[in-house]
């Protein structure tokens, strides 16, 4: 009795720690992450590779230079997002992140100049924390399956939504004082689609035995923004 009631504990611990992150190594673990997120198993391992795989590309990238560039992604869809010297470090940076195995686009939201200073960086960590509290709180809203990340004040949103919860999420997030705009990167599915089994692995695959295409950087028109009033 003793040992089921710890196994219990430890179970549950894993099951709030867990929720929303990205954990490795445990069937439990992985159960509470597949259960609040619309990606696959498979998926979620990927993007926490891409990040780590393109945070080391943009490194090498910037020795020696001022600059600084973080890499989020959801699905595949690489957001880049900080401050790089110059517009060729931008362009070299998109490239060398859609070389990265998994990655399907590269959104290129680099900015060129000088690197934002600290105090602006720490409002910005505090926005995504009140716009994630915000989605949480937000009615319809899948806050667990929305990825935010903030930049000078522009909160990006990535997940697998519906027009209508991707609306709701954006409205939500443009309420949240310090917000100055929001730009939606979500990857929109049907109602139906969602009461559809997930799979545990990630679709589609590619199994021609050839290498997949590099991705493509995002042209500008594919970012929705939401102008706050």
């Amino acid at each position: 009795m003793k040992h089921r009631l710890i196994l219990a504990a430890l179970l549950a611990s894993t099951t709030l720690t867990g929720c929303g992150l990205l954990v490795v190594g445990g069937a439990a673990a992985t159960t509470a992450v597949v259960a609040t997120d619309r990606r696959t198993t498979g998926e979620q391992v990927e993007d926490k590779t891409i990040v780590m795989k393109a945070g080391a590309e943009t490194r090498r990238l910037l020795e020696n230079k001022e600059g600084r560039i973080n890499t989020t992604s959801y699905a595949g869809v690489a957001l880049l997002t900080g401050d790089v010297p110059t517009q060729a470090d931008k362009e070299e940076a998109a490239r060398l992140v859609s070389k990265v195995d998994k990655v399907t686009r590269v959104v290129n939201e680099l900015r060129v100049g000088e690197p934002t200073p600290l105090s602006v960086r720490s409002n910005d960590s505090w926005i995504t924390t009140r716009v994630s509290t915000a989605l949480l709180n937000a009615k319809d809203v899948p806050s667990r399956t929305i990825s935010t990340t903030t930049e000078r004040g522009v909160v990006y949103l990535l997940g697998r939504v519906t027009h209508e919860e991707g609306e709701r999420a954006a409205i939500a997030a443009s309420s949240v004082p310090g917000v100055n705009k929001v730009a939606k990167l979500f990857e929109y599915v049907s109602a139906e689609s969602l009461a559809q089994p997930l799979s545990t692995n990630n679709q589609p695959s590619n199994t021609s035995g050839t290498a997949a295409p590099a991705a493509e950087p995002a042209p500008a028109s594919s970012v929705e923004v939401m102008p706050v009033q």
